[in-house]
């Protein structure tokens, strides 16, 4: 049973959440003991609001009023104390609560105590509704740990699924379920928190969007509050004969030093288990000497810069915005500073006018008539006037008859700028085809579009 939930947050600090937490690890419980052949029921499965009599109805009218029906209340403590604790009702045993508390113990959770808790006004009663209204059932309340103690919170928020199977594993021991370890546990998997996105996850693990995805099978960068994602192994670190040390100076990134010492962003930051893109001057990186210093710029990853955009990205880079977007399963053109970004077909930055605009066979010339302007040409050949600015050279609006363009030739798929007003419906009309056929294009989760988002069109 996940406590709280809708109006009620329970317990929250650090933007963690007991109801979110509670529901977490409620699913998780209820899904396994499924596998394990158990009937089980579960008071809810969404962010709902439930009062006292609700829930205990609920809990009630799904197996009946036994002493046969175990019932898992889930919660996060708070108070300042540290580690988990089990209360169960005055009328049952403390065997399976003292099973519960050993089994998350072994998961290295500090063990505070399991026990009984009364009612001040009348100590025949148990403190708790959920015990003292359940009629014969077994009801067991499980704190997991203190919302309010930084140890506590750090296991809280890594830490769900091993407990929440330690719950699964107490349960079977006292039923006598026979018990098989799933292959989560046994992998390396995180439980979605409030917030997370799976930008903000890969950088957490030193791994990227790309390699979470496919891990995971997934379509979209959308997630859900709990689902469980399973994280990529992490490469082994180099052994001390394997790499130098490099301190950071004033104006350094991970980019300049990736390309000084001819290696990639993500070496530097999976050998330096690095949480961010930040450096500080004096800092101590691990390099390593797989190649020698600068020979020829082979980083395939580069860090966003202020003033940034992925046209002139794609630019410096001699690739396309297109490329760059599927490389790194992009829903927006918006950037932000200090973002990784993987280079498709990566080639070294160049100041040559030809090496920007990049093999010609992929251009056309247009001779410039009468009554054209920039716009018209822009809106025409589907890209826009600064594109068509940067790749001339073109420091002004004015145009002459006959002057030679340079644009980009259409591939199969065009690229099509958001403008104000759009929606996937007229899009879709403008150029004969449907808002799902866009959607399934460009990995879309939802209808919503913003203004200069770029789309792939079929």
């Amino acid at each position: 049973m996940p406590r709280h939930g809708g109006n009620d947050p329970g317990a929250v600090n650090n933007n963690v959440y007991e109801k979110d937490f509670a529901l977490a690890v409620s699913n998780y419980i209820y899904n396994r003991l499924k596998e394990l052949g158990l009937p089980v029921a579960i008071t809810r499965t969404t962010d709902e609001t439930l009062d006292r009599d609700e829930r205990v109805n609920r809990i009630l009218s799904a197996f009946g009023n036994s002493q046969d029906v175990i019932v898992l209340s889930n919660h996060i403590n708070a108070g300042g104390g540290e580690g988990a604790e089990v209360v169960y009702a005055l009328r049952n045993s403390d065997e399976l609560a003292k099973r519960i508390l050993d089994s998350i113990g072994q998961e290295g959770q500090k063990q505070r105590k399991y026990y009984q808790r009364r009612l001040p006004s009348d100590p025949s009663k148990d403190y708790y509704f959920i015990q003292r209204l359940t009629g014969n059932t077994q009801p067991v309340l499980i704190e997991y740990g203190f919302i309010d103690n930084a140890n506590d919170l750090k296991k809280l928020q890594n830490n769900l699924i091993k407990y929440g199977e330690a719950v699964v594993r107490a349960v079977a021991s006292y039923t006598n379920t026979p018990y098989k370890t799933p292959a989560s546990v046994e992998s390396n998997v995180y439980v979605v928190q409030r917030g997370d996105t799976l930008y903000s996850i890969a950088n957490k693990f030193n791994t990227t969007v790309s390699e979470l995805k496919t891990a995971n099978s997934l379509t979209s960068n959308l997630l859900n509050l709990g689902q469980q994602l399973i994280i990529p192994k992490e490469p082994e670190m180099p052994k001390p004969n394997e790499y130098l040390t490099y301190t950071v100076k004033k104006g350094d990134n991970l980019y300049s030093i990736a390309n000084e010492y001819n290696t990639t962003v993500n070496d530097l930051i999976n050998y330096n288990q690095l949480s961010s893109s930040s450096l500080s001057v004096g800092q101590t990186l691990l390099i390593p000497l797989s190649t020698e210093k600068n020979t020829q710029d082979s980083s395939d990853n580069y860090i966003v810069q202020k003033g940034d955009s992925l046209y002139s990205i794609a630019k410096k880079f001699n690739t396309n915005v297109d490329e760059i977007i599927k490389s790194n399963n992009l829903t927006s053109t918006l950037l932000q500073e200090g973002q990784q970004l993987i280079i498709p077909n990566y080639s070294k930055p160049s100041n040559n006018v030809e090496d920007m605009i990049g093999d010609t066979n992929n251009m056309t010339t247009y001779i410039v008539q009468s009554g054209d302007s920039l716009y018209s040409i822009a809106k025409k050949y589907n890209v826009t006037v600064s594109e068509i600015k940067e790749l001339n050279g073109i420091t002004s609006n004015l145009l002459s008859i006959g002057q030679k363009l340079l644009l980009p030739v259409e591939s199969n798929n065009k690229t099509y700028y958001v403008q104000a007003g759009d929606s996937l419906y007229s899009i879709a009309r403008k150029y004969g085809t449907t808002a799902n056929e866009i959607k399934n294009l460009n990995n879309l989760s939802t209808d919503f579009l913003s203004i200069g988002q770029v789309l792939l069109i079929p």
